[in-house]
């Protein structure tokens, strides 16, 4: 059709009305669902029944996208041969908008390309979390809605500014995400010897045990006592992957078992340690639900207790063994520091063919050599030089300018067989 068809000029010339929130819902600290209520005019185009999911299929970029509308409505005339289409404000506003693929498909099809006007109404419903959030929270000021899946929980970690709207966004985001029945906001760092956040509830119910599945296995855990991080598993998935059946875990900082369970369903034997009474008891519990209690042994000591305890009694023996050794210490804000646990641990020097621990341990850094700084530190920890002889990943950014890494090496029989007296030039590995 020519630019020159006037009922298509005159069209052109209208202007929908795109979804603006109303202005008395900015500053709303209780939601009141029915003020975002609005009437739009939407494009829409007519097209043949008999055409309509061709027509919809190849307008799929244009059509009107939102939760809970529908795309395809009744035509004004009500007649069952022609139904209207929805577009998208945002994307048409004449239909010199359509791209020449569509342009294309709609004259194969028999459309004529001339947009009708509907009116359609608008509800809280069909909005999504970050437009009721905009519309509310003052002007200009950052809405992030970003939250952590924690099975049924929604966990938050809102800014200062955000504070006094909490209630009004954890039930936004329990709305808008099928699942969550239960929305929480972190009030302090993990600080705690027990690494669990103190939490408020800000929407739903106070059932804080979830259940979570992570490459394939299930655990069980009261999230407001126990650590869990959801961005972890690829880090998990990494580690045990270079587990092998027969080998021996030990897992230092074990929380609810992320790494010894999938071990363990490996086929490998697994000591699992944590000092927190809550996670061992579900670490317990997960060992039961994924069936491996069998291949676990769980501890409830201190770090430096577990090694200095059951690692120390169990190592001689598998040491002279052929299968696999790991030591895995998941506690980054501390961990680097206990590797000192194992200076000294054994007393007989070993025939020079001795199987050897490997060890994971993880550790944050804000240096600009992330590998430098871990190495240093975790020589300076061992008092023996581990440039060049193990190997460091980088597991993720955890905040502007710092990152999680895990440092990974052979543990030195200089380091295990140690007096720990006889080292000389203690001073060699401080950190630069």
């Amino acid at each position: 059709s020519s630019p020159l068809n006037p009922r298509l000029f005159i069209n052109s010339q209208m202007k929908f009305i795109l979804y603006r929130p109303p202005p008395e819902v900015r500053g709303m600290t209780t939601l009141d669902k029915d003020a975002f209520t609005q009437t739009l005019t939407v494009p829409a185009l007519r097209v043949p029944t008999v055409v309509l999911n061709k027509v919809v299929k190849s307008l799929k970029k244009s059509t009107i996208q939102r939760p809970g509308l529908p795309r395809v409505v009744q035509d004004k005339e009500e007649s069952g041969d022609f139904r209207l289409v929805l577009l998208d404000p945002h994307r048409v506003s004449s239909p010199s908008c359509f791209s020449e693929e569509e342009a294309e498909a709609l004259r194969s099809f028999g459309v004529i390309e001339e947009l009708h006007y509907y009116e359609l109404q608008l509800s809280y419903d069909n909005l999504k979390s970050e437009e009721v959030l905009e519309a509310v929270l003052p002007q200009g000021q950052d809405v992030t809605s970003g939250f952590s899946r924690v099975g049924h929980i929604a966990h938050m970690n809102l800014r200062d500014h955000q504070l006094p709207y909490k209630n009004l966004i954890g039930q936004v985001i329990m709305d808008k995400n099928p699942g969550v029945t239960c929305v929480v906001n972190k009030t302090n760092i993990i600080d705690s010897t027990y690494r669990n956040f103190k939490m408020e509830v800000l929407a739903g119910e106070e059932n804080m045990v979830a259940k979570v599945k992570e490459n394939g296995v299930t655990y069980e855990f009261d999230f407001s006592r126990v650590y869990w991080n959801p961005r972890l598993s690829t880090e998990h998935q990494r580690v045990v992957q270079l587990v092998k059946r027969g080998d021996t875990v030990f897992d230092v900082f074990a929380g609810v078992g992320p790494f010894a369970i999938p071990a363990a369903r490996l086929g490998a034997s697994v000591l699992a340690n944590d000092l927190n009474p809550e996670s061992h008891r579900w670490l317990q519990h997960n060992c039961k639900l994924n069936k491996v209690e069998g291949k676990v042994r769980t501890f409830n000591l201190d770090g430096r207790a577990f090694i200095q305890g059951p690692v120390k009694q169990e190592l001689p023996a598998l040491m002279k063994g052929t299968a696999g050794i790991h030591v895995v210490m998941n506690l980054p804000a501390l961990a680097l520091e206990f590797l000192d646990a194992f200076r000294g641990l054994l007393n007989e020097e070993p025939p020079c063919d001795e199987n050897l621990p490997t060890v994971h341990c993880y550790g944050f850094t804000k240096d600009d050599n992330p590998d430098t700084d871990m190495v240093q530190r975790a020589s300076h920890s061992l008092r023996f030089p581990l440039e060049n002889r193990c190997s460091v990943h980088f597991v993720r950014n955890v905040a502007p300018n710092k990152d999680m890494m895990c440092v990974r090496f052979t543990l030195p029989k200089e380091v295990l067989f140690s007096s720990g007296h006889e080292q000389t030039g203690e001073n060699s590995f401080t950190k630069q």
